[in-house]
């Protein structure tokens, strides 16, 4: 949520730093911002005090990028924040940066105690210009910094009264040559320059400029000049080494694509073949043991597997849990983060806990990560991103390589997921003597094979065009089943929550085996039914449950393996899919189910990568 740019060095800040907003706006917002401190050559030589520049605007950062040009704000150092609304409307008060005084602040989060101490500073005469929490950081910095002879002493001692998740940078025209970033349970990286630094909400913002990172710990407070970057912790000095990322500024751009969320579609296949690669051990039918995150010890002594994660992730995991008890006979069970954080769940030292987030700094999996850890389970974090928050809390860490994914709507993260999900399960299988050599190899040829079928299905994207133009599109659609059963369960909610995301038809996903419980009283003719039907052990069950579809008139969908005629003719429309290893079918199940989406939102004219209400990632309750 909420995009965060910052700049210390010697080149003019403005267009770097509104250019890094724009490699975030994929995690949503409704207003704008930059502050600049100008210490440029001409005002110091006229012996003028630092100015400090804040231009904000309502809407995408076009708007931003109309008031620079009409008024310009020269300066070296600054730092710029696209914002979600949480605290206040959007308007361009509640914008940041927020400048209260000689400060100026931006901030990803939420301030918890934000009531409390709003009453004390209006108490103390402060007076307030919005209705959000960040400008009260920016008055309890403001207030600091007239005793305090540092803004970084001024922001720890700031930062000490407050409460909650915050990633927070801040600049002053008192000290003109220093930017100030702190990090509490929100996501922000430095990235490290030659005579400059930066200071991101993501990497994706600052490819163009640098391949170092220093991935901030909760906690921490950075002091960044432009030849250096000092990091302070509870009040003492601390040093974080640099990591290198080795995406490239192109993979965050579109390719030619017409959305991102397109050529993520697409991707696909290459991001399951990285995340495969150096793991899959066919000579022996494994996976290599230091590519997991799991020791062969901690595989052995498991007694229990539990999932946690939310959103995409929780569907990722609800086959992951399928494969683990399946593949590696482990007792495995599937929490949503948000949920399992408020119970009084009982967990030990023998349970593993996999923590599946695609940007590894999900709010509610995290915290439910760190409660699980104080009970003496042993943590996996599934994470796409280096050195975010969930892999630095866990005893482990299983990356996938997936890539940059920009568009909000998670597609070829999920499926690397899934890649590494049933590799994991493969791994405690073989540790455990509960998976032979032979079904193993066997799993394994098929899954190296997988980034080719789904090629095959990527083939098809014309005729998932044509379906959701005819079914989805044409006829209005306002209501949409998606039934599956076993693996194919999770790919219907999967399905559904892409079609809703962003096509706003309300779509809800469900076991089919539930469908008399409650959901066949909506189907009628109007009624778009997708049946994601693989050829698995369940396939004569769905075949009835689509039977029975088509006697109430509900317009169905098919998603069948190539060769398919018992349910193909039936439905109103057929996508074929290649015919695959039953444990290997959600891989390519999934695809015309995101290609229904993308073409459904696409047609109907929808913000396919920035859908409404939604963000990227979700560091925020």
């Amino acid at each position: 949520m909420c995009g965060i740019v910052g700049y210390i060095g010697p080149r003019s800040c403005t267009s770097i730093i509104v250019e890094g907003l724009r490699k975030l706006e994929y995690r949503g917002y409704d207003s704008a911002g930059i502050a600049v401190v100008d210490v440029s050559p001409g005002a110091q030589a006229k012996g003028e005090q630092a100015k400090l520049h804040v231009v904000r605007a309502v809407g995408k950062l076009g708007k931003l990028d109309d008031v620079l040009r009409e008024k310009p704000v020269p300066g070296t150092v600054g730092v710029g924040h696209t914002r979600w609304a949480t605290h206040g409307r959007p308007t361009e008060a509640n914008a940041h940066p927020h400048l209260v005084g000689d400060v100026a602040v931006v901030h990803n989060g939420i301030l918890e105690n934000h009531v409390e101490l709003r009453r004390e500073l209006l108490a103390k005469g402060r007076k307030f210009l919005s209705e959000t929490d960040t400008e009260i950081a920016a008055h309890l910095i403001d207030i600091a910094l007239q005793t305090e002879s540092s803004l970084l002493v001024a922001t720890q001692r700031a930062l000490a009264q407050v409460r909650g998740a915050f990633a927070i940078v801040v600049v002053s025209r008192r000290e003109p040559d220093v930017i100030i970033a702190a990090r509490n349970f929100s996501p922000l990286v430095l990235g490290v320059g030659e005579g400059e630094n930066f200071a991101a909400s993501d990497v994706p913002a600052l490819l163009a400029h640098t391949r170092d990172f220093i991935f901030l710990e909760d906690g921490d407070v950075a002091e960044l000049r432009a030849e250096k970057i000092t990091i302070m912790h509870a009040g003492q000095k601390v040093e974080r080494p640099s990591k290198r990322v080795d995406w490239s500024p192109t993979q965050a751009e579109k390719q030619g694509y017409k959305h991102f969320m397109l050529k993520e579609i697409f991707e696909q296949p290459t991001a399951i073949e990285n995340t495969l690669r150096g793991r899959v051990i066919l000579e022996t039918a494994d996976i290599e043991e230091g590519e997991v995150g799991v020791t062969a010890a901690l595989a052995k002594s498991t007694r229990r597997v539990i999932l946690l994660a939310c959103g995409t992730s929780h569907h990722a995991a609800i086959a992951g849990r399928n494969w683990i008890e399946s593949i590696a006979k482990v007792p495995a069970q599937v929490e949503l983060a948000s949920e399992f954080r408020y119970r009084d769940a009982i967990v030990d030292e023998h349970d593993l806990i996999v923590a599946v987030s695609q940007s590894g700094e999900t709010a509610d999996t995290l915290a439910a990560v760190k409660d699980a850890k104080r009970r003496g389970a042993k943590i996996l974090a599934v994470v796409n991103v280096v050195g975010s928050a969930i892999p630095r809390v866990a005893d482990g860490a299983f990356y996938t390589h997936a890539g940059p994914e920009i568009g909000v709507a998670s597609t070829k993260c999920f499926t690397a997921q899934l890649a590494a999900l049933l590799m994991l399960a493969v791994y405690l299988g073989r540790r455990r003597g509960t998976l032979t050599e032979e079904r193993s190899l066997s799993l394994l040829q098929h899954l190296c094979e997988i980034p080719s079928a789904m090629r095959e299905v990527l083939e098809e994207a014309g005729t998932c065009q044509k379906v959701a133009r005819r079914q989805l599109v044409a006829t209005d659609a306002r209501d949409c089943l998606f039934l599956g059963r076993g693996l194919s369960f999770p790919i219907a909610l999967e399905g559904a929550l892409k079609l809703k995301e962003i096509s706003y038809v309300h779509a809800e996903g469900y076991a089919a085996g539930e469908m008399k419980h409650g959901p066949i009283a909506l189907i009628d003719a109007q009624m778009p039914v997708i049946v994601v039907a693989p050829n698995d052990s369940h396939y004569e069950k769905i075949a009835s449950n689509a039977q029975e579809v088509r006697a109430r008139e509900g317009r169905i969908i098919a998603i069948v393996p190539k060769g398919d005629h018992t349910i193909a003719q039936i439905a109103q429309e057929v996508i074929h899919v290649p015919d695959v290893d039953p444990e290997l079918t959600p891989f390519v199940t999934v695809v015309p189910l995101q290609l229904l989406s993308y073409y459904a939102a696409d047609l109907k004219g929808t913000d396919v990568d920035q859908p409404r209400n939604l963000a990227k990632t979700v560091t925020v309750e």
